[in-house]
């Protein structure tokens, strides 16, 4: 026993000294990296355009891990960076204008909109706007049409044949292998379930998405009409003849753009209106550049309005681990709310949600928290390109909620999908038996193990009618919480928000009119009632959760690392991955409330 201990103290100090000395290691590399990446002081010049690059990722916040860029070469930019760097340029009399460069822009209408209001109210300044591409995507183009002159490359693909959105349907892959999805769930629109059980789209999924696109692409033809001076009516018959592989010179005759340029031919013509000479570099300042740029715009003031930020699929504290970035945890946005309710500078909170929803129950934990800040202080909901199923359930306490026109949103209804894996145990030869002390002993207990891969997750048999009724009624009262927790928001009877919940999506617009919102707008306008809600005029803004610095990532992930060696010295390093996949599997919430 004594030698036993001794190994295991001396495996632990192995452990530490070497995961000190790999600290020491990774913080003169990544510092190494980071110094390299790091611009020096921007110092703005007269005479200085703004680039916004309308390619790559656009979120609502970029990631703040230091990290991410070792992992991923796309190009992911903060919406609240964008838009507060357009404000600045605004004010700035060294920014004369803004150069947007277009291309495949991955971002959702709701957030290309914000970005084109920003711009609209940027031309206010009499400043002007040149946008170029080699390629517009259609959200790029609806962000770029605003500019006073829009140019494509000859050889340039334009994007414009309306809006469509496609499924996967993968019961047949599941056949193949062995896997029999059970479907439990409330609401006849709830679609989530479709792609593991059909090999179409019901009738119902189909009404809801064509409305719900008609609505979206209508507010974004009667926004490029007005922009362009182009008729509705004719802005469809192009998009029906799809423009996306059109001759270039058709898309300048039908007015989309104004010319077609090389690159260096716009910049050159931009030197010319800067009045710069030939051989003077066009002064290019970037989004990232303009957030060490002091503003005159910014208010300084003790009292704050937070923005919380809360952007991804909503899960339990359990499932965490398994994801980098994209997540709201019930975990932690609870405290973060907690921590806002608390501060007596903040005297209001707008509450920014894009997510598609994801764990009922994390859900309500986030729903209990959001109810008792209001009850404190305001707090306004700014919904971004999606706040549905979970993401409006935790927008539906709020004292006002605003959303976008082309906001997805609503899918009210609960769901549950539990996998079965008898034919795929006929397949891999296995066979179960089992005792217990009642009916229901081993009730969801009966899982399919693959042998040497060790993987328990899918169950060894279909469930029986009694179990099936069980599972129903738990997915029932998920329902009810969820219409009871609407209600209670909205002010509406559970009768009401059911006749527009049942799953069922909605745009902004179409939200607007059956009540599930009150204003459409984006975060500046939910910023502004927020604060006639507090009864302020004077206040600072505050984002929220606060981001870490480099250093602090880095002790944080060196310490996972530590804990993570410890534990695999304890149990081994395949048992604590087993371990950490049970312990995901075991609290994985059966009632998902996600619209996919």
């Amino acid at each position: 026993m004594k030698n036993f201990f001794t190994m295991l103290f001396a495996s632990i100090l192995g452990v530490f000294i070497a995961g000190f000395i790999l600290f020491i290691l990774s913080v003169a590399f990544i510092t190494g990296i980071a110094s390299m990446r790091t611009d020096p002081a921007f110092v703005l010049e007269p005479k200085t355009v703004l680039e916004i690059d309308l390619t790559g990722v656009i979120n609502d916040r970029a990631d703040d891990n230091p990290f991410s860029f070792l992992l991923n070469e796309t190009k992911v930019y903060g919406l609240n960076d964008v838009v507060a760097a357009i404000k600045k340029a605004k004010e700035n009399d060294k920014i004369e204008g803004i150069y947007l460069k277009a291309g495949m822009l991955q971002t959702g209408f709701a957030s290309a909109r914000q970005i084109r209001e920003a711009l609209l109210s940027f031309k206010e300044s009499g400043k002007f706007i040149v946008a170029y591409g080699d390629q517009y995507a259609q959200n790029a183009y609806y962000a770029a049409s605003v500019a006073d002159r829009i140019y494509l490359n000859p050889e340039g693909i334009f994007t414009f044949q309306g809006l469509g959105m496609n499924i996967q349907f993968e019961k047949g892959f599941y056949e193949k292998l062995g896997v029999e999805w059970q479907v439990f769930k409330v609401g006849t629109f709830k679609s989530a379930v479709e792609p593991y059980i059909l090999d179409k789209m019901s009738d119902e999924n189909k009404e809801q998405r064509t409305s719900i696109l008609n609505d979206i692409w209508e507010t974004l033809l009667a926004d490029i009409s007005e922009s362009r001076n182009i008729p509705v009516e004719k802005l469809k018959q192009y998009a029906d003849e799809c423009m996306t592989f059109a001759d270039p010179e058709t898309i300048a005759a039908n007015q989309f753009v104004d010319g077609l340029k090389y690159k260096d031919e716009v910049e050159a013509d931009l030197k010319r209106q800067l009045a710069l000479a030939d051989d003077e570099d066009l002064k290019i300042a970037r989004v990232n550049n303009i957030k060490s740029v002091h503003s005159g715009i910014e208010k300084l003031s003790k009292d704050k309005i937070a923005i919380l930020f809360a952007e991804g699929t909503i899960i339990g504290d359990e499932q965490a681990q398994f994801f980098n970035s994209g997540t709201i945890t019930a975990k932690k946005y609870m405290e973060e709310i907690n921590k806002l309710k608390k501060d007596k500078d903040v005297k209001a909170v707008v509450f920014r949600v894009n997510s598609r929803g994801g764990s009922a129950f994390a859900s309500e934990q986030i729903h209990h928290a959001v109810k008792a800040l209001k009850e404190v202080k305001p707090i306004v909901v700014s919904m971004g390109d999606y706040a549905a199923s979970g993401g409006y359930y935790i927008s539906a306490p709020a004292s006002k909620i605003v959303a976008e026109p082309t906001t997805i949103t609503g899918s009210i209804g609960i769901f549950g999908l539990i996998p079965s894996g008898a034919s795929l145990a006929g397949k891999i030869g296995t066979t179960y038996d089992q005792t217990g002390t009642g009916k229901f002993s081993n009730f969801t207990r009966e899982t399919v193990s693959i042998p040497l891969l060790g993987a328990d997750l899918v169950l060894s048999r279909p469930f029986d009618a009694d179990e099936s009724a069980i599972m129903q009624a738990y997915i029932e009262r998920g329902y009810d919480t969820f219409l009871s927790r609407c209600a209670e928001g909205r002010g509406k009877t559970k009768a009401e928000i059911d006749s527009i919940g049942q799953g069922r999506i909605w745009s902004g617009n179409q939200a607007l009119a059956n009540g599930l919102v009150d204003k459409l707008g984006g975060i500046d306008d939910a910023v502004e009632i927020a604060a006639n809600l507090a009864g302020i005029e004077q206040y600072s803004i505050g984002e929220y959760p606060q981001q870490k610095d480099f250093f602090s990532h880095l002790m944080e992930e060196s310490l996972k690392n530590a804990e993570t060696r410890i534990m695999e010295v304890f149990i081994g390093k395949e048992a604590l991955k087993q371990k950490q996949i049970l312990n995901a599997w075991q609290t994985f919430d059966v009632r998902q409330a996600i619209f996919n």
